[in-house]
């Protein structure tokens, strides 16, 4: 196996491990958080201040949010960890509602997150990017409704996690496959009193839900999930596993099926540097140096 090819199974690990709370735990294998300084933190809330103040300015009571992580572009993706942003959350305003791996308990949980602890889960203290998706009333209110019903949200909470859960199998679930089958039980009006979780999946492939399709060729995965209990592959069919082929819920799956079935579904993105905060409405992806277009909203944070 490369070495290139077990980086990248490592950084798929570490990037869909989420950790217990932030300030206790790393995505790096539970590892104690690096230390941001003041001006890190300052830029963190200087970007949750200007993502709150968009989320209020566009009336919205829900919104699909997702962030950055480590580095997953080596397999094709920007995000890697999605939650649902509620303006109604008890804990706070706007405070994201997510899956995460509690380490010390060592078994997944539900956690409410305030915006600016969730941007601290990026690796990169130099550069982070968020996107949020925010959807018409119709599919917007059932999904609040369903995310805010704690009971339901604990419901659909599988017993083991795996990073890299496949999305159509109920042997583990990653932090994304929640999301996934909160938002099948809010779209599909499922009936609470069956097996949610399997109701849930076979509304998403009934509804041509698609999952992201990640590609290590043969071995790296393996050799990973020697090294961390948070990779498994006993769930996905022999022939992906054969090839190296593993069909999971990330954040652009969630996002795709959203706007697949919400097409005027609003886009936003939003990228921090040492320099400024940057965000784009609808539009090509923010490129990864977080350089501005015409039309894009720029904070500068030299100040």
């Amino acid at each position: 196996m490369s070495r290139a090819g077990l980086a990248a199974a490592l950084a798929l690990a570490s990037a869909l491990a989420m950790p217990a709370a932030f300030g206790a735990t790393s995505s790096r294998y539970c590892l104690p958080e690096p230390q941001l300084d003041a001006e890190q933190q300052d830029r963190l809330l200087r970007m949750a201040a200007v993502i709150k103040s968009e989320l209020e300015r566009s009336g919205a009571r829900v919104a699909l949010i997702a962030r950055s992580g480590l580095n997953l572009q080596r397999v094709g993706q920007r995000y890697s960890h999605a939650g649902l942003s509620l303006r109604a959350s008890p804990e706070t305003r706007w405070a994201v509602r997510q899956l995460y791996y509690a380490c010390d308990e060592q078994r997944p949980m539900i956690f409410d997150q305030g915006l600016t602890a969730f941007l601290m889960g990026n690796d990169d203290p130099r550069r982070g990017f968020v996107t949020l998706l925010l959807l018409p009333d119709a599919a917007a209110a059932p999904l609040e409704r369903s995310a805010l019903d704690k009971p339901l949200a604990l419901a659909l909470l599988g017993g083991q996690y795996s990073a890299n859960a496949h999305a159509f199998s109920l042997q583990y679930q990653n932090c994304n496959q929640w999301v996934a089958e909160l938002m099948a039980v809010a779209w599909g009006g499922l009936d609470a009193s069956r097996p949610l979780r399997a109701a849930a999946q076979q509304w998403l492939r009934e509804q041509a839900y698609a999952p992201t399709v990640i590609e290590l060729g043969h071995g790296p995965l393996r050799w990973a999930a020697a090294l961390t209990p948070w990779l498994n592959e006993d769930d996905h069919p022999p022939e992906d596993r054969a090839a190296g082929r593993y069909r999971l819920s990330m954040p652009a799956s969630l996002e795709a099926f959203a706007r697949q079935r919400e097409p005027r579904a609003e886009r936003l993105e939003f990228c921090h540097t040492p320099q400024q905060v940057v965000w784009r409405r609808n539009g090509a992806p923010l490129p990864e140096d977080c350089t501005p277009a015409e039309g894009d909203g720029v904070v500068s944070l030299a100040d």
